[in-house]
């Protein structure tokens, strides 16, 4: 009786596994070069950024405690900016650590402590010498594709999403940006 219960939990344990198999990063990202700023140039829709209607781009600074402040921008319908500030961190969940697996979090310091109050920010793919970034999240929940420049090249963008397709984004749902 104990066998039957157990290979059809087997059955979907591997069923969840094959259905979000783990999410590679790219390969010895330099914080240092990544830092900057980025322009938007397609998401999946997300409740945070809904208000956003163009314009969006986060400037990322590596501080001397190796912390990343980061501050979030995008154009409202009616024409005023939306700011967001966070902090960035390396990720405490990769062992060993790995500057492609970052969180953020974008609510007070006091609540730093809090598990759940840090966002995954994964760099899953970059492009022309840290000139365009494909980022989501192992859930496959969000992703984006910025770029250094407002106007990216299109092709490059498309080939980004075609990619974060591959590792299983939902990118049939994704949002183009309008800079």
């Amino acid at each position: 009786m104990k066998t039957m219960l157990v290979i059809p939990l087997l059955a979907v344990l591997a069923s969840c596994a094959a259905s979000n198999p783990g999410l590679s990063t790219q390969a010895d990202v330099d914080l240092v070069k990544y830092a900057g700023t980025w322009y938007e140039q397609a998401r999946l829709p997300n409740r945070f950024q809904k208000e956003c209607v163009g314009d969006v781009r986060a400037d990322y600074v590596l501080q001397p405690d190796k912390t990343i402040s980061v501050t979030n921008q995008c154009r409202l319908q009616d024409g005023n900016i939306k700011v967001a500030k966070a902090k960035g961190r390396l990720s405490t969940a990769a062992q060993p650590l790995d500057p492609a697996k970052l969180e953020v979090r974008f609510a007070p310091a006091w609540t730093s402590w809090l598990p759940m109050v840090w966002g995954d920010y994964w760099i899953l793919k970059l492009e022309g010498d840290y000139r365009y970034s494909l980022v989501g999240t192992p859930d496959r929940e969000y992703l984006w594709v910025l770029s250094r420049e407002p106007h990216a090249d299109k092709a490059v963008v498309d080939e980004l999403l075609s990619y974060a397709g591959t590792l299983g984004f939902p990118v049939a749902g994704v949002k183009r940006a309008t800079n």
